[in-house]
């Protein structure tokens, strides 16, 4: 059976997030959106956590997956799941590192709890910040539980990713030590795709995995992974799939150049570059004469043994997509895709033609090309060709994307081949 699964989100106990992320508005999301499983985030932050337990109940015996208990059904289910944030000392050298943790129950995320609050602080966020190294936090979960989780978010992120530019590592296994053969997966983040961690040999032989970390509810699912997972659907299943990579059959994905940390550059000083640029420059910005913030293409070549464009023979697929109400946004030239007009368009079009997902990936345009304001449809249409223009994110500011160039907006619809 296929599901999409989003892995990492978070709540409304996290910096920065909204308010609005319970977990009834995330299962509804969901519904709309076209997510089978996503995380709860956050189950370290006590009331959260306590969210969890009283609003959740487990989908049968066992299978440590859990649905809302006001649900009809269980065709949302949630998975234990949270990010913590670890700054700690290795060698001469300062990391900070987010990792992704899932859970295979409530009593190990109890245990989990009680012992990181005796030296920790996890009250103030749902992202709390420890200081513990990474091998010695994989070692306390594996004896909590064998079945938890553990994989580095965001791997190439600048700040807080085990191959940061700033405070990461050069391998996994510098980083995670002796726990090394106990990590199944990495995360790609928002700023690379799966082709740029085909680059790197090292990571063959992981699972790569593609979750939103989103914020917000608008956010859930632009990155995802579709699996195929036999019915019953259990944590262990999805567990097995991840460790083994078996049942991938593809992850969607953000244009890695929209993400906050694609290019170099310095965001006050409003100068980004290409890698190539930031060599001939010395990674020098020319406006303040400081160093650079390099980001994830740069850092990814340098610790890439494999050209740009290499193509893994077992690698599992992945399709770039843009949101559909940032489509409709775009198509109906709208700068706001929060706005009435588009969000009225957006729930039309789910009501009549099924989810987000289904929308985006599945629709026959044809069938449908006199029922859908024909520039929806165009925009679509080049979202599933690609080639969008894009202008690269950096030093946490987000790339600017558009579907249309100034002479290609439609003015009349062309043929549906």
């Amino acid at each position: 059976m296929q599901q999409i699964l989003d892995l990492h989100i978070h709540s409304r106990y996290s910096r920065a997030c909204s308010p609005r992320l319970t977990l009834v508005n995330i299962e509804q999301t969901c519904r709309f959106k076209g997510i089978d499983i996503i995380a709860t985030g956050d189950f370290t932050h006590p009331e959260w956590f306590k969210s969890i337990k009283e609003e959740l109940v487990e989908t049968g015996h066992n299978t440590g997956l859990y649905k809302l208990k006001t649900a009809q059904d269980d065709k949302i289910k949630f998975i234990l799941s949270t990010e913590l944030s670890l700054i700690y000392k290795d060698g001469d050298r300062a990391r900070r590192i987010h990792l992704v943790v899932q859970a295979p129950n409530i009593s190990a995320v109890e245990e989990l709890n009680k012992q990181l609050s005796k030296k920790y602080n996890i009250h103030s966020d749902g992202r709390p910040i420890l200081g513990i190294s990474a091998p010695d936090l994989v070692a306390m979960l594996l004896k909590i539980d064998s079945k938890f989780l553990i994989y580095p978010a965001h791997i190439w992120t600048p700040w807080f990713a085990v191959f940061g530019s700033k405070s990461g590592f050069d391998s996994l296994e510098e980083c995670f030590k002796e726990q090394t053969k106990h990590i199944y997966a990495i995360e790609t983040g928002l700023s690379s795709d799966p082709a740029m961690n085909w680059r790197l040999s090292a990571l063959d032989k992981l699972t790569i995995l593609s979750n939103s970390d989103a914020h917000s509810l608008a956010n859930i699912g632009r990155e995802a992974n579709v699996m195929e997972i036999s019915e019953p659907i259990t944590y262990q299943k999805i567990y097995d799939h991840i460790k083994n990579r078996t049942g991938m059959k593809f992850t969607i994905e953000f244009y890695p150049e929209e993400g906050m940390y694609h290019f170099d550059g310095h965001r006050d000083c409003r100068f980004s570059c290409s890698p190539e640029e930031t060599r001939k420059i010395k990674n020098i910005c020319p406006v303040c004469h400081k160093p650079l913030i390099i980001g994830v293409l740069n850092r990814v070549d340098d610790l890439a043994d494999r050209p740009v464009g290499f193509k893994l023979e077992s690698a599992v697929p992945f399709k770039k997509l843009v949101e559909l109400d940032k489509i409709i946004a775009e198509a109906l030239n709208i700068k706001n895709r929060q706005s009435m007009t588009v969000q009225k368009e957006y729930n039309n079009l789910i009501n009549r033609f099924g989810t987000e997902m289904e929308i985006l990936l599945d629709l026959d345009l044809r069938k449908v090309s006199q029922e859908i304001d024909y520039r929806i449809i165009e925009g679509i249409k080049k979202v599933r060709k690609g080639g969008l223009i894009i202008k690269p994110g950096f030093d946490g500011q987000y790339g600017e994307i558009n579907i249309f160039s100034v002479n290609d907006r439609p003015d009349q619809p062309t043929p549906l081949l």
